[in-house]
């Protein structure tokens, strides 16, 4: 399966809000209250942010120099920058694009490119 198909991974952002609808609505159906539906909103409200802030805050903002992967990357930077060990194990922001990006690189600089055309390619 092609990771950067547009279509899949609409998909994927979809199963996503069922998953987190259904999971939502069994939990009201269990505890049916205003104030259990009002702590599972802001929960699931504040998640978010903190995801939000682990990979694009962190990223673009405080410390552009790394790309995280998922949460244990993540908590991996955390922990090597509480005890002062640098990067070790946090994957660092790679100045080149990727081996399949690099090939359409030529045509791109030179105006031969459409990323229109390079979009099309990935669906």
């Amino acid at each position: 399966m092609d990771i950067r198909n547009v279509k899949v991974l609409y998909l994927k952002g979809g199963l996503f809000v069922v998953a987190g609808l259904l999971a939502s609505g069994l939990i009201l159906l269990e505890c049916p209250s205003w104030k259990v539906a009002g702590l599972l909103a802001l929960a699931v409200w504040c998640f978010a942010r903190a995801y939000y802030f682990a990979f694009y805050v962190v990223e673009k903002y405080a410390d552009p120099g790394f790309r995280f992967a998922g949460l244990a990357s993540f908590l991996r930077y955390v922990a090597a920058r509480r005890s002062g060990d640098g990067d070790v194990g946090v994957p660092r922001r790679v100045d080149h694009p990727p081996q399949d990006q690099q090939r359409d690189q030529p045509a791109r600089e030179h105006g031969g490119g459409d990323d229109e055309q390079a979009r099309a390619r990935h669906r």
